[in-house]
């Protein structure tokens, strides 16, 4: 047995179709956030426990959003700091000390 009930949801046909495939212009309300990148080198780690407490430390300096670390094991490590605004280098040296870790010369 079918029934033939239907519930008006009180939607209707719009000129312009429906968001995802309007062809009218419509102002665009993101916002672009800029992004700093600054890469150091890092003597001394040789493995995921090091990257951790390296990643931990500067992550957790104001304005940091994110780290990554390229290990390089028992060389230097490229480490890449992720910010709104540049971090001051005093900052970054005392977090990678506090980790354990020596700055080495700058990456190329």
């Amino acid at each position: 047995m079918t029934t033939n009930e239907r519930t008006d949801l009180g939607l209707t046909d719009s000129a312009a179709g429906c968001s995802c495939c309007s062809t009218a212009s419509a102002t665009d309300t993101r916002v672009a956030v800029s992004t700093t990148t600054q890469d150091v080198l890092v003597d001394g780690m040789t493995c995921s426990h090091c990257v951790m407490s390296v990643t931990e430390e500067i992550t957790a300096i104001d304005g940091v959003e994110n780290v990554s670390v390229d290990l390089n094991a028992g060389g230097s490590s490229r480490v890449t700091i992720h910010s709104a605004a540049p971090i001051d280098a005093a900052r970054v040296r005392a977090a990678v000390e506090e980790a354990g870790y020596a700055l080495a010369g700058s990456p190329s």
